[in-house]
């Protein structure tokens, strides 16, 4: 029977009191009187008394906490009691932490099967239904990867004793033949539901029918049909998650598809301009982008998506989504230490009360807005705290058409030396010979069919198998492990991270991309019952695409392989070897002896037929202009207090930003505390250079036109980094294309037009793309409350990443204003750009749609590089006290946050900026212009550098007023306590 352990505060649990709060807001005020909370530990492993004696003393503080055993004990008043805890097979951190701690203390490791698990129990008090205790539960716990008991306060008393969560698998066979010669409607099943066992339908391979029928055709002329490891390992290798189909193949006339023409043409060509003074290193060839950092280290950069597994279990999807791009960094060249994380989040309202089902009966229900926002924040930031990894810059979108299926967006800045043990550190390929060596966590049936679940629609059948735990303890040390010591011993040929399609695309690829004499191919042969396993029972196709996570694959000599071996040893990292390379061009997989997978590499990872693509120029929706406001100053308020322009600092207060001690300017900036667009890092504490990361973004002009979209987010990027003092000759950016309905030609011209957009404005910016990625089929398709058919697609969505590196960190620049009589310059030009604005999008009710007269913001790429060129001059020579890029909301916008941020008022006048009524020379969204303040003494030297690039529009106050006028027109006032009040009103109930 299992041993269980419980541990409750014998002093105040702040948890305890916001745990009331939350569960007060779900039921009738006043019903929840009390909540006492115990975390408790359930040992599945026979021990003696002095045995649990012994583990108690490392599980609680006796000053603080008490520690019982059996049942907990709970409060006289308890009306319910809510038991949580995870579903049989779901990574449990506290309980393997709690593992750990109890075999140091037996010096001694569990056998297999025995386990410890993790659970929280909540004592209730007050008088509550069941319905009440059942809805409390309910938001308490994600009923796909946790369970949950209700028991009243009878129930409870005979509670006795508590079940343990153990895996238990049905045996089958070792592997299937499976028949592909069937018909269409039946290869249509397979694609969508996943091969048939014993069990039911494995989940979706997401192949199209005409790959379906290549395979066939393949097979056929072998004289055999596929085995399930096979299929499934090319249903991964061939996904549109990982090859990435919809930007490789044709499009209309761009043969060589979108991404080697618009996104890799545009890199290409500005390297060739830049020649000697070309700054990038490792571009698309790696598991990060890189570019130079100084004559010793390099930089690299790499963001990720993880939004469909972040829409089943946000905090799953998200600690999943940033700990698997650290793996990405430690992945590159013969490994990089993560150094810097950044985050986005794209949800729906928090305060949206609707409700959507997957299933037409109405009995799973998609997590709300505001619960997945929780998650992915609280996901991200466990990831990156618990790794030590500072998490300085992000942002928060909120639309509706975010609600059925939410962007997650997670990056990691990495650094590297040039040159390791004499040899460069961007070079590693495999060797015949080389063990294949696994490292970091076991496998579990977790994140399995990963890639392909990730390359379709969210709808009923989406797989829970596919949601992913990350643990990142585990990875901090595998990391440091790995870069601190082996890296630096040379114990490894190469290292790639084991992410989507698990050890079936890790291993494929080192094999592919091994290091041969001309005319001979890679191969591998692998055997699977040596993969460590969390539980016994696994099948081999489960072993082979598992995506479990905190796993990297290596390449080792043999010779290197003890070493390695006792090293990780030491810092309580598991390995094992579970095959060799070859020079065979065969992918040869085992399991116990027999052979479960023979494939030609060639096969494997080029076999997949082309899609000739089509497009069709949509229709746009329009409507009136709406009437310019009365109140221009409770416009502004209603703009920053919209999710998408006001605080987020919610997120940026729990986010550690100052572990390694690199910051400079932080995520929150100025006495006011406003976010940042932007904020600089010093990898290198030895040192002053440093690296600007910003982020750009404009989905609200996707539907209108997505040209102008993708400009707009590159403008943006730019422009950002470069008012927080970014070099825009040292620049490089990120792709991050999250479409919907990729599929139709409607969609896919959009998306044509947005890549076009990417290469006509980096080559003019000259901007090299060094790294990217792709979400194709970011739909939701299910049910309202009433049981109707329903469907949401995300905008349109380009996420692009700027990075430059500066030589002074000193002369960064921060938003807020400094100090009084300091002068107020907009730099760039305001035009009559309001179409898709958030002052239309507010004042007429309607958004993602074309007001008629209305235009969307172009950029003029060239005259705003000649600017950021000037400004940076001004930056380098210390002429600019604050700077701030003009965004979304416009002028307006920029100079409420910037007087908020320095607790200061302005007086200004907009009048020479443009002859155009008041409303759209303050909410107009022209990009291409920075707000800058500079002291008096500086004016005459920094106009000499701007040129009639800068309008001088106005002065920073002692007072408390932001005051704007048009001639002598009054056109705003507001008091710098209405801005605060406005600004900070987003997610007041999340802080």
């Amino acid at each position: 029977m299992a041993v269980r352990l419980n541990v409750r505060f014998k002093v105040a649990d702040a948890r305890e009191a916001a745990t009331r709060t939350k569960f007060q807001s779900l039921v009738k005020r006043g019903t929840v009187k009390e909540v006492a909370r115990v975390d408790s530990y359930l040992i599945d492993a026979p021990l003696s008394s002095s045995a649990v004696a012994r583990i108690k003393e490392v599980l609680f503080t006796p000053q603080t906490q008490t520690c019982s055993v059996g049942i907990p004990r709970p409060p006289r008043s308890l009306a319910y009691a809510i038991e949580v805890g995870y579903l049989p097979g779901v990574t449990d951190n506290v309980g393997k932490t709690a593992k750990e701690a109890l075999e140091s203390v037996l010096k001694r490791r569990l056998k297999a099967g025995e386990e410890v698990y993790a659970l929280k129990t909540f004592f209730l008090s007050g008088v509550l239904t069941k319905k009440d205790a059942e809805r409390i539960a309910a938001a308490e716990h994600n009923p796909l990867i946790e369970r949950a008991s209700v028991l009243s306060g009878a129930e409870y008393a005979s509670k006795a004793a508590s079940e343990a969560p153990r895996v238990e698998l049905v045996a089958g066979a070792a592997s299937l033949e499976v028949n592909l010669f069937v018909p269409d409607e039946e290869l249509l099943r397979i694609s969508k539901e996943g091969i048939a066992g014993p069990q039911g339908r494995r989940g979706p391979l997401a192949l199209p029918l005409e790959a379906l029928k290549t395979i066939r055709t393949h097979f056929h002329r072998l004289g055999r049909n596929p085995t399930d490891v096979e299929l499934e390992s090319l249903a991964q290798t061939w996904s549109e998650h990982c090859k990435h189909g919809i930007f490789s193949d044709p499009l209309d006339e761009i043969t060589e598809g979108i991404y080697r023409t618009y996104i890799k043409g545009a890199t290409k060509k500005i390297r060739e301009e830049k020649g000697k003074d070309d700054f990038c290193v490792s571009v698309f060839t790696d598991n990060s982008g890189a570019i130079a950092f100084d004559d010793e280290y390099l930089v690299t950069h790499k963001v990720e998506t993880h939004n469909s597994p972040s829409a089943l279990d946000p905090f799953g999807g998200a600690i999943t989504g940033i700990v698997g791009v650290n793996r990405d960094t430690i992945g590159f060249g013969i490994g990089a230490k993560p150094v810097i994380n950044v985050y986005g989040f794209c949800v729906g309202n928090p305060d949206s009360k609707q409700k959507l089902f997957r299933d037409k009966e109405g009995t799973s229900e998609v997590l709300s807005p505001a619960r997945i926002l929780e998650g992915v924040v609280r996901g991200v930031g466990s990831g990156g705290n618990e790794s030590g990894i500072p998490s300085p810059q992000g942002f928060v979108c909120v639309d509706d058409r975010y609600s059925g299926k939410p962007l997650v967006f997670a990056g990691t800045v990495g650094l590297i030396p040039r040159v390791i043990r004499g040899r460069d550190s961007t070079k590693k390929k495999a060797r015949p010979g080389d063990l294949i060596v696994v490292v970091g966590n076991r496998v579990g049936l977790d994140g399995i069919h990963g890639a392909t679940f990730s390359s379709v629609a969210l709808d009923s059948r989406s797989p829970v198998t596919a949601v992913q735990i990350g643990d990142p303890i585990t990875q901090k040390k595998m990391s440091d492990a790995l870069i601190k010591e082996a890296r630096d011993k040379g114990l490894y040929s190469s290292i790639t991270d084991n992410g989507a399609g698990g050890l079936s695309c890790s291993v494929a690829e080192m094999a592919k991309e091994m290091r041969l004499p001309a005319g001979r191919q890679g191969g591998c042969v692998v055997s699977l019952e040596k993969a460590p396993l969390k539980y016994a029972g696994l099948l081999p196709w489960q072993i082979w695409i598992s995506e479990s996570q905190e796993r990297m694959t290596l390449a080792v000599p043999p010779s290197k392989w003890n070493a390695l071996r006792d090293l990780l040893k030491r810092h309580g990292v598991e390995a094992a070897v579970i095959g060799t390379f070859t020079d065979s061009g065969r992918a040869v997989v085992r399991f116990g002896g027999k052979v479960v997978m023979d494939m030609e590499m060639e096969f494997l990872h080029d076999g997949r037929p082309v899609q000739f693509q089509k497009s069709e120029s949509p229709k746009i929706a329009t409507a009136p202009a709406p009437a310019p406001s009365k109140n221009l100053s409770r416009s502004l308020t209603r703009l920053l207090s919209d999710p998408s322009i006001g605080s987020f600092s919610f997120i940026s207060s729990q986010y550690d930003h100052e572990v390694q001690g690199g910051s400079v300017t932080k995520p929150l900036q100025g006495r006011g505390r406003v976010n940042a667009e932007a904020t600089v890092t010093r990898p290198l504490l030895s040192s002053q250079k440093a690296v600007v990361l910003s982020q750009g973004y404009a989905p609200w002009y996707a539907e209108l036109d997505s040209y102008r979209m993708a400009t707009a987010a590159i403008d943006s990027a730019i422009r950002s980094a470069i008012a927080a003092g970014a070099d825009p000759d040292h620049l490089a950016l990120l792709d991050n294309f999250c479409w919907c309905s990729s599929g139709s030609p409607e969609r896919l011209f959009q998306l044509k037009e947005a890549a076009r957009a990417c290469h006509d404005a980096a080559i003019a910016y000259g901007a090299p793309f060094i790294s990217g990625k792709d979400s194709m089929f970011n739909d939701f398709k299910g049910f309202d409350s009433k049981g109707n058919p329903i469907a949401i697609s995300v905008p349109p969505t380009l996420l692009i990443s700027a990075i430059s590196v500066v030589k002074d960190a000193g002369k960064a620049v921060t938003l807020d204003f400094k100090m009084p009589g300091d002068l107020l310059y907009v730099l760039g030009e305001t035009k009559d750009e309001m179409g898709g604005s958030a002052y239309y999008s507010k004042e007429s009710g309607l958004s993602h749609v074309l007001h008629r007269g209305a235009v969307v913001p172009s950029v003029a790429a060239a005259k705003n590089k000649e600017l950021y060129r000037r400004f940076f001059r001004a930056v380098k020579g210390g002429l600019v006290a604050s700077a701030l890029s003009i965004g979304r909301g416009g002028l307006a916008v920029a100079l409420g946050k910037a007087s908020l941020g320095g607790m200061l008022g302005l007086e200004a006048d907009v009048a020479s900026l443009a002859k155009l009524p008041a409303d759209k020379i303050l909410f107009g969204e022209s990009q291409g212009r920075i707000l800058a303040s500079v002291s008096p003494k500086q004016k005459k030297a920094f106009e000499k550098i701007m040129g009639d690039n800068a309008a001088l529009i106005g002065t920073v106050t002692n007072g408390s007023r932001l005051i704007v006028r048009q001639g002598k027109k009054e056109i705003l006032k507001l008091a710098l306590s209405q801005i605060a009040e406005a600004y900070r009103k987003p997610f007041s109930a999340f802080v």
